[in-house]
């Protein structure tokens, strides 16, 4: 077992405790105090030390103890401590780490002194009220300044003796302020007001040790600065970088403690408490600007970061951190960063607690009720997906983004023919600034709306169809003197649909796509995919277009040319449908089969030949399944006073499976 001697006189070195004390050592903490002590958490292996300890006594505790390691977590400004440390290490031979503290932010309006009795002569020659925060230990030195007893105030840790301190020096008790730390810029502002400070002295303890929230409470406050600057410090390093020493040397580990919170749309109002309290608890924020803006109560570290990514960078190279709270806007499950950031976090012990979505917060707004909305992000998504939801569904709440603003949506919808929907606006939601909005897409269109907005469409007449195989006649076919333009009949459209299997996000090729009938009841089908239409008669192309755009079809990219060349530098599909190969059926399947990925292929056939050639196909090429079905339909038609059934052509569709 490890044994290690820990001298901690910061909240660096408590943090540094506390994570010692979770490893496999013999913990001895040495610190100045009983209430040092108690702010110690105690440990199965730990033992604590809370007298001030002389050279000498230093010295026989390191022999007599045989330590490991020495770890030197005192205050930047107890240099003779941190030299009769370094004393005792060398004596015994025992390693010796030293623990700096990072230094705070200066201003230029700061005075710098090299010492506490240099802090006392610029005071000497200057009235005014003076707020002193460098403790108790040499408050006996700025007695010498005219009219002490009025002027100085002193902030001192409440302890039996600071109190004797301070009557030792004759301040009076209401100039005595005892009180334990952090203390906020909020606080430290108040302060200085209240005691109506002229000046304020403090050393530079760094912002763990709260001096750049005091630097920025004197800048508000219009409060002159005297900062007692540190004593020559011997070489060490930085927290994280002893974190990672120690890990590396002794095989130490810690599994942070990662809370991911939905702070809900804005305002701190809306927060839980349950997500308030991992805030105030943690010790380290993770967020984009406007949510650590929204939870910044006092002064804390923070990382300003959105990506999942860099978040767990940050979070695995921080190992003085214990706890870390990852601020998600709105609700945490509901398209947050969640998802994507909890497999990279797997060895950390992490919590997901949930929040108010923008959803529920608009739809509690408008009095709608929120079971039956469709969500849909654009974030890094093309507008134009949103056509088939809207078409498809009564209400449609959307996150807008980036290019995808709220006026570029309705630009979108009024493209494909949606006019008559009514479009919800929910602008800078909770915040004061809030703003509520609707109309048509029409009235919408070009305005300019916040960034932070999010949309809730209404469409009176949602195309309630489900099935697959639309009627005929909603194609329209003619083109001019070329006559009708070929189209796969809705019975058989149907079924080689129902062979496809597709799903919802399927990425399809329909090669040879004539009136686009099948690119169309595909692309309602896969309404998150895509589909590819291809097609080498200019005519026919054009004729797809319109009815794509007359039934909503958004989601189809129209490719003028012959396969399979047309089809090189598509995206990989995962559902191919062909219904006219021109001649190249085996050059497309084979281009099919060099892509490696998997893929389902229905290919419709009528002619002897094409029928011949598929069959060869099926034996010839290393599928995994493949079937064949036959299909002739019959439809009445008035003769007279009587019907008769007209018999079709047999249609052969070809199903193969790679």
């Amino acid at each position: 077992m490890t044994k290690i001697c820990l001298f901690a006189g910061t909240t660096e070195g408590r943090r540094l405790a506390e994570f010692l004390n979770q490893q496999n050592t013999e913990l001895t903490v040495c610190v100045a105090t009983e209430y040092g002590e108690s702010l110690i958490k105690s440990g199965k292996q730990l033992h604590i030390s809370h007298k001030r300890l002389s050279a000498e006594e230093i010295t026989k505790l390191l022999a007599d103890e045989s330590f490991d390691l020495v770890i030197d977590a005192t205050h930047p400004y107890a240099e003779a401590v941190t030299e009769n440390i370094l004393n005792g290490c060398r004596q015994t031979g025992t390693e010796y780490k030293r623990l700096l503290r990072g230094q705070g932010e200066l201003t230029g309006n700061a005075v710098i002194v090299p010492d506490t009795d240099a802090a006392v002569d610029f005071l000497m020659g200057r009235g005014g009220k003076i707020l002193l925060t460098t403790g108790s230990k040499e408050l006996h030195k700025f007695t010498a300044i005219p009219d002490f007893s009025e002027r100085v105030f002193a902030r001192v840790l409440p302890l039996q003796s600071s109190f004797e301190a301070c009557d030792k020096a004759g301040l009076k008790p209401s100039h005595i302020i005892a009180m334990q730390g952090p203390f906020s810029e909020e606080m430290n502002e108040a302060m200085l007001k209240s005691v109506q400070a002229e000046w304020l002295v403090t050393k530079d303890s760094g912002d763990a040790g709260g001096f750049d929230a005091k630097i920025i409470a004197a800048q508000k406050a219009n409060t002159g600065l005297v900062i007692i600057g540190r004593p020559p410090q011997q070489e060490g390093m930085s927290e994280a970088e002893l974190m990672q020493e120690l890990k590396k040397s002794f095989g130490f580990v810690r599994r942070a403690q990662v809370k991911i919170v939905g702070i809900g749309p804005g305002s701190p109002a809306l927060m839980t408490r349950e997500a308030l309290r991992a805030v105030n608890e943690a010790d380290c924020l993770i967020g984009a600007r406007r949510m650590l803006g929204t939870v910044m109560s006092e002064k804390k570290v923070c990382f300003e970061a959105i990506a999942p990514e860099s978040i767990a960078d940050y979070i695995h190279g921080h190992p003085e951190y214990r706890s870390f709270c990852v601020l998600m806007s709105g609700d945490s499950g509901f398209f947050s960063g969640t998802k994507r950031l909890l497999p990279l976090l797997a060895d950390c012990d992490t919590e997901v607690l949930p929040g108010i979505s923008s959803l529920s917060y608009l739809c509690a707004k408008l009095r709608i009720p929120s079971e039956d909305v469709l969500t849909v992000s654009l974030h890094g998504r093309e507008a134009t997906l949103l056509i088939p939801a809207v078409r498809t569904h009564a209400r449609v709440f959307v996150l807008t983004g980036g290019e995808n603003s709220v006026s570029s949506v309705c630009e979108n919808l009024l493209d494909a023919g949606i006019q008559e929907v009514t479009v919800h606006i929910g602008e800078r939601l909770s915040y004061a600034e809030e703003k509520l909005s609707e109309g048509k897409p029409s009235e919408l269109a070009g305005h300019n709306f916040d960034p932070l907005s999010v949309m809730l469409i209404e469409n009176p007449a949602p195309d309630r169809l489900v099935t697959q195989g639309l009627p005929d006649e909603r194609f329209l076919r003619s083109s001019g003197e070329k006559g009708l333009i070929p189209m796969t009949k809705s019975e058989i459209r149907a079924v080689c649909l129902s062979k496809l299997m597709l799903t919802k996000d399927a990425v399809c090729w329909d090669i040879g796509s004539g009136t686009g009938s099948v690119s169309i009841e595909m692309a309602r089908l896969a309404s998150k995919g895509v589909v590819y239409a291809v097609e080498q008669d200019a005519d026919a192309l054009k004729r797809s277009q319109e009815n794509a755009q007359r039934l909503c079809a958004s989601n189809v990219r129209f490719i003028e040319g012959s396969a399979p060349e047309a089809c090189e530098n598509l995206p990989t599909p995962t559902h191919v449908f062909i219904g006219g190969a021109s001649g190249k059926m085996r050059e497309i399947i084979r281009l099919l089969i060099d892509r490696e990925t998997n893929v389902r292929i229905t290919a419709t056939a009528v002619t002897l030949e094409s029928i011949a050639e598929l069959t060869a196909i099926c034996r010839e090429f290393p599928f995994t399944e493949t079937e064949v079905v036959m299909m002739q339909t019959a439809r009445s038609k008035k003769a007279g006073e009587h019907s008769l059934m007209m018999g079709g052509n047999p249609v052969y569709i070809f199903t193969m499976v790679k």
